[in-house]
């Protein structure tokens, strides 16, 4: 079996994946169908998250860019009434 220590798991080592074979063992296009939609579903999520981190840092972009722009709107110093005196 490849497993490649430090490395993040991707889909193509799901899909590359290699077992022994054994007498009486687990019907190999039933495992090797398995991974396969094991891996399919791997590179769904990892798509998601890509688009996920990227709107994210968008947003991210765009809320420092509104701080910027609006950093010097202060409330205004707490103004007394008319008629009303200090």
């Amino acid at each position: 079996m490849i497993y490649v220590s430090g490395e993040r798991l991707q889909a193509h080592h799901v899909r590359a994946a290699d077992f022994d074979r054994r007498w009486r063992g687990l019907d190999p296009n039933q495992v090797y169908d398995y991974l396969n939609r094991v891996a399919d579903e791997f590179e769904l999520l990892h798509r998601q998250l890509t688009t996920v981190n990227t709107e994210a840092e968008r947003i991210r972009q765009a809320l420092r860019q509104w701080q910027s722009r609006h950093a010097d709107c202060r409330p205004a110093p707490h103004a007394h009434p008319v008629g009303e005196r200090r």
